[in-house]
């Protein structure tokens, strides 16, 4: 790789640090319209919504962007770790009202219930995709929350693999108050997040806002920062954490702790064996064995 090359790619992954443009993108990192992608660290890529005088609310290009960045995402060897979070005021007001309506309006101009039945359902199984891209990802997903975290924003961050809030964030499972049961994945996910159905229903039911203090008594979110620009700042810290471990380890960790979420033990037992059988065999061990021994930092290959 010819200098210039090395500088370049250097200045991409430390745009965020230097206080360079964040549209300084990796060369193979696309540009969306609602979200916005850096690489503040090497290996580290950051992903936040981008609609910021709109407060982030999700529309129907947002939904489809978050499948296409996180499937990107999880085949990008560069990537080992994604921050997401939200630009602007709010981390995101949940979804946008006026193009949900403009979306299910199209079912109504059909006459049959059976086909107005046929495209609701195609559009919420959309929906739910653009929220578990985040599982689906195989790179751990650290989510920062500041300010309000609304409907589909709950369903969005319960998909990431570890969530932080700032003291003034506050989360809302707000479908009830609109007239609809949440159907993206907050039904699904917060009960096991959080380890209790009882505080679960009563979010669901209720729809009433939980503070930032709450949030983190409940185990909603690992920890609680003054401000975005802190958490930011430490959550990058516990990024580069990762991103520094072995790859294989990391991405099988993640994907072991995905399957076996839902599943008996014996069955999450057998993944795991399955899958180590191959990945015991990576070089990856032997270096991280040496670097345990000679307390020095291993360098892995791009996974």
């Amino acid at each position: 790789m010819c200098s210039l090359t090395k500088t370049l790619t250097y200045l991409r992954y430390s745009n965020r640090v230097l206080g360079l443009s964040p549209r300084l993108y990796s060369s193979n990192t696309p540009q969306y319209e609602t979200l916005a992608v850096s690489v503040p660290k090497k290996y580290v890529y950051h992903v936040e919504l981008n609609r910021p005088k709109n407060f982030n609310t999700f529309t129907p290009t947002m939904w489809k962007e978050l499948v296409t960045c996180f499937s990107a995402l999880s085949d990008n060897p560069e990537c080992r770790v994604v921050i997401l979070s939200g630009q602007g005021k709010h981390f995101t007001g949940g979804i946008d009202l006026n193009g949900f309506v403009e979306s299910a309006s199209k079912a109504h101009e059909l006459s049959d219930v059976a086909r107005k039945a046929r495209f609701l359902y195609k559009m919420i199984g959309q929906y739910q995709d653009g929220i578990t891209a985040l599982e689906n990802c195989v790179k751990p997903v650290l989510a920062v929350v500041h300010s309000a975290c609304v409907g589909a924003g709950v369903d969005l961050i319960t998909a990431a693999d570890v969530r932080y809030c700032t003291e003034e964030a506050w989360f809302q499972v707000k479908e009830v108050d609109v007239g609809l049961a949440a159907d993206v994945g907050t039904l699904q996910r917060l009960p096991k997040v959080i380890g209790s159905t009882s505080i679960a229903r009563e979010l669901c039911f209720t729809a009433r806002k939980l503070p930032a203090k709450e949030a983190l008594e409940i185990g909603l979110v690992s920890k609680v920062f003054p401000d975005r620009d802190s958490a930011i700042q430490q959550v990058l810290e516990v990024a580069q954490s990762i991103a520094s471990k072995s790859p294989v380890a990391v991405q099988v960790t993640k994907q072991s702790l995905i399957y076996s979420q839902s599943r008996p033990t014996p069955e999450g037992l057998e993944h795991i064996r399955v899958m180590n059988q191959t990945m015991l065999q990576s070089d990856d061990l032997t270096k991280s064995a040496i670097s345990q021994a000679t307390k020095t930092e291993a360098e892995f290959d791009d996974l």
